[in-house]
């Protein structure tokens, strides 16, 4: 007997199908039918949880751009040592590989935000929370003594999250010699230049996956 699903899980469910969507057809030219297909559900069905289309897309936008920001800062809010919240921030940074469905919508909406000041507003959020994250880590670092920094915090968090951005962007776009783990080194090596630290903290070894419980 199937499980009725919640208004929640079907919301979940029509955002996943809507960034499918997105990613198929464009960010800002995306249409009802298209969102609809994804999700195996007619149109009007999409418009039962969702009557402006564009309040899905918005929602669909901030479940990925969410990883990159608030994620990331429950990730490291428990850890006390500034330069371990420094390069984990930066390793949780990049795409898994150039598959990684987040940042290629991110991509998607940094091509359409030039028409579209909604999206832009979206990516000049993130932007600037994301550079207030590495100031505070920055800052932190310094107040201890951890870093001595080469520039001011703003600058020098700027430009992580520029890199950041452009390593993102050739990753997916399948440069042939540069991945994840190339990228986070390359970042990690300006980052030592402007802290004045070595930042050598080994990488956290990869939780295994959770046995799943047998059934009967």
């Amino acid at each position: 007997m199937k499980t009725r699903k919640s208004r929640a899980q079907r919301r979940q469910d029509l955002i996943e199908a809507a960034r499918r969507a997105m990613l198929q057809h464009g960010t800002d030219t995306v249409l009802l039918n298209q969102v609809a297909e994804q999700a195996g559900l007619t149109s009007g069905a999409v418009l039962y949880h969702y009557p402006d289309l564009r309040d899905l897309l918005l929602e669909a936008h901030h479940a990925g751009m969410e990883r990159f920001y608030e994620l990331r800062v429950k990730k490291i809010a428990d850890i006390s040592d500034p330069v371990r919240k420094l390069v984990v921030t930066i390793r949780s940074g990049l795409p898994t590989d150039a598959e990684d469905a987040d940042v290629r919508l991110l991509c998607e909406l940094g091509g359409a935000a030039g028409r579209n000041r909604v999206y832009a507003a979206l990516l000049t959020t993130l932007y600037d929370r994301q550079v207030s994250m590495y100031q505070m880590i920055l800052e932190l670092g310094a107040a201890q003594s951890a870093f001595t920094l080469a520039a001011d915090s703003q600058t020098i968090a700027r430009n992580l999250v520029a890199l950041e951005d452009a390593y993102g962007y050739r990753i997916v776009a399948r440069h042939p010699t540069l991945h994840a783990a190339e990228a986070v080194e390359l970042i990690l090596s300006y980052a030592r230049l402007v802290t004045g630290n070595p930042l050598d903290v080994p990488e956290e070894p990869a939780k295994p996956p959770r046995a799943r419980k047998a059934t009967t």
